[in-house]
């Protein structure tokens, strides 16, 4: 706040010493005009030059303070909305990004185009008024900086609110169509998806298109208001030209007010939207039950019980904890660059390892590049993902490693070869294997049920009854 503060008196001493110096260059111009002596010109010579100067630098410091601002409250801004998002579940994936991307950018205008530029208007105004004394000046200050701005605000408040709303629902169609694409085209409705999402485009086309002509009325009340002004005013030839030039530098400080208006209206949804994301209540998650892994533990469950929440929970508690969760992101890079990330140090003896411990050696070695081959997640099969997403998390060497369900997309004997292997290296540290099999169970000393985000029941493989197993996966 105290940057955008400081962007502001830079931005009203910058306003004052180009009203003050179009003015000084008018009377310097015509009082030359009549050739006075060289010395009646000097000191008002040195003002121009010196208004000239300070204009310049005061700008600068506006632009270069009021962005340090405005981008470092962004910054803080946009994490505090994906945080609140991560604790809303009631938000579309569209219109999620349209609140962390659009409604966020919007705070932008907000401050810049809309608050800075009203800030130094009122205090130019003010101080305007108040050394001339003129009722015609301040008339025509009303004019052009309450009552146009008011004129364009009412024109602009209906199509900022379609726009914003406009807006999230193309986002949110974009998203289906980008997530959706295989199902749309499967059942015949992508056609109808891409009627939909150009629809939603058309509306916030004709919104964004309905803006106020309002140019030729506020040039019409700055003529008037500086002819009214020379009307009044008895005094000689330069310092008529002063006082003309300075009230037509003066009245176009509130030029900004028209556009800063409406552009606030249209950014009011975004910022009330993410206003309320704030201080809105978070949707509760269910808390998860407390698990902490010190050895090999299973869980098992039918589906909907809270496995996966578990396990995020674990990773949440426990900073040691990596795992080889559901949905893990592959990277639109090499396969070597998909694995070394996982920790720093990573050598090829190392990838060799765990490829041969996942079985991805063969793979590897048939790609034209080998390990500097680069893959997308739609360019492997969900094998093959799935085991790169099991040796990334090998390869983090983690003090308790999580799988979800590690080898579900591989073939099961294979599957159940690389799970015991990768159980046996890590048997000394602690595991959390969410499965559905029982035979994946066979050996853990601590086994737990769950239902319905709750731990039903604990103990050992051997203990456990077939009946149980049974009603639990």
């Amino acid at each position: 706040m105290t940057r955008l503060v400081l962007a502001g008196c830079a931005a009203v001493l910058a306003e004052v010493a180009g009203i003050a110096l179009a003015g000084t260059a008018a009377w310097l111009i015509v009082r030359a005009s009549e050739q006075p002596p060289l010395a009646a010109l000097s000191v008002a010579v040195v003002v121009v030059r010196a208004l000239a100067v300070s204009r310049g630098c005061l700008r600068y410091v506006e632009r270069l303070t009021g962005h340090s601002a405005v981008l470092r409250t962004l910054a803080e801004l946009r994490g505090r909305v994906y945080e609140a998002l991560v604790r809303r579940r009631d938000v579309r994936e569209g219109d999620a990004l349209t609140r962390v991307v659009s409604d966020v950018d919007a705070y932008q205008d907000a401050l810049l185009r809309c608050l800075v530029p009203a800030m130094v208007a009122t205090v130019v105004g003010i101080a305007g008024i108040a050394v001339t004394g003129s009722i015609v000046l301040a008339c025509g200050l009303v004019l052009t900086g309450i009552v146009l701005p008011g004129l364009s605000a009412m024109a602009s408040r209906r199509a900022g609110q379609r726009s914003v709303a406009a807006r999230a629902r193309l986002a949110d169609h974009a998203v289906d169509l980008e997530r959706g694409a295989p199902e749309l085209a499967v059942y015949g409705a992508t056609e109808r998806k891409l009627r939909q999402a150009e629809a939603a485009a058309k509306v916030l086309a004709d919104a964004e298109r309905q803006t106020l002509p309002l140019g030729a009325l506020s040039t019409t009340v700055h003529s008037g208001t500086v002819l009214a002004v020379l009307l009044t005013t008895d005094a000689s030839a330069p310092a008529r030209a002063a006082i003309t030039l300075a009230v037509l530098a003066g009245l176009e400080v509130f030029v900004p007010l028209t556009a800063a208006a409406a552009r606030w209206v249209e950014v009011r949804p975004s910022v009330e939207r993410v206003r309320e994301l704030l201080t809105g209540p978070s949707t509760p998650d269910r808390p998860a039950p407390e698990l902490v892994p010190e050895k090999h533990i299973a869980v098992i469950g039918p589906s909907g019980a809270g496995k996966s929440t578990l396990l995020k929970a674990i990773a949440r508690r426990c900073p040691g904890a990596v795992g080889a969760m559901a949905g893990a992101h592959i990277f639109t890079t090499t396969v070597r660059t998909n694995l070394t990330f996982a920790r720093e140090g990573i050598t090829q003896a190392d990838l060799d390892e765990v490829a041969r411990l996942v079985r991805l050696d063969g793979w590897i070695g048939s790609l034209p590049d080998g390990w500097d081959t680069e893959i997308t997640a739609e360019t492997i099969s969900g094998g093959q993902r799935q085991r790169l997403v099991l040796a990334r998390a090998v390869l983090a060497d983690a003090q308790i490693l999580l799988l979800d369900e590690p080898v579900e997309s591989l073939e099961p004997q294979q599957g159940d070869e690389i799970l015991a292997d990768i159980l046996a290296r890590y048997r000394d540290r602690a595991v959390v294997l969410v499965t559905h099999r029982p035979e994946h169970i066979r050996g853990f000393e601590d086994v737990v049920t769950m239902a319905d985000g709750e731990i039903t029941w604990r103990g050992s493989a051997k203990m456990i009854s077939q009946d149980r197993i049974e009603s639990a996966v």
